[in-house]
């Protein structure tokens, strides 16, 4: 699997899992639409920006839009925040049958206002940077 692919797939198994479902809110990937999703959800974004350590390593950030309904104050999209920080901030996610491992750094949120597609929805977004760190054999 290549650094992009890996990245990828490591990010979302986070988000495929089950303690995150658990958490009830609806995740989609960048290229995906958000019709008749609701009134809160998050769109994740992986952008691999930079060469990492050698040829098979990465870095990037990993934005994440998330929707709210509007009107009702900041506190749900920050609960959200502080959510994917118990999942992401300082977090490493090793890759199975490999040494390379996912680390993510410290995270932002920045409050954008009302979406401009949907204005029921509040929209902040949430960015967390990352390193694939692949190992040569």
């Amino acid at each position: 699997m290549g650094k992009f692919t890996e990245t990828q797939v490591r990010i979302f198994s986070i988000f495929n899992s089950d303690t995150w479902k658990a958490e009830a809110i609806k995740t989609i990937p960048q290229d995906v639409s958000a019709s008749n999703l609701g009134d809160e959800f998050i769109r994740v974004s992986i952008i691999p920006s930079q060469r990492g350590i050698n040829r098979i390593s990465t870095m990037g950030v990993c934005i994440i839009d998330i929707f709210v309904a509007a009107g009702k104050g900041p506190s749900r999209y920050h609960a959200i925040a502080d959510k994917l920080d118990d999942y992401l901030q300082d977090k490493q996610v090793k890759i199975l049958l490999s040494n390379n491992v996912v680390q993510f750094g410290a995270s932002t949120l920045v409050p954008i206002g009302l979406d401009k597609d949907n204005p029921n929805l509040t929209r902040a977004q949430y960015t967390i940077p990352f390193n694939l760190f692949g190992v040569l054999q």
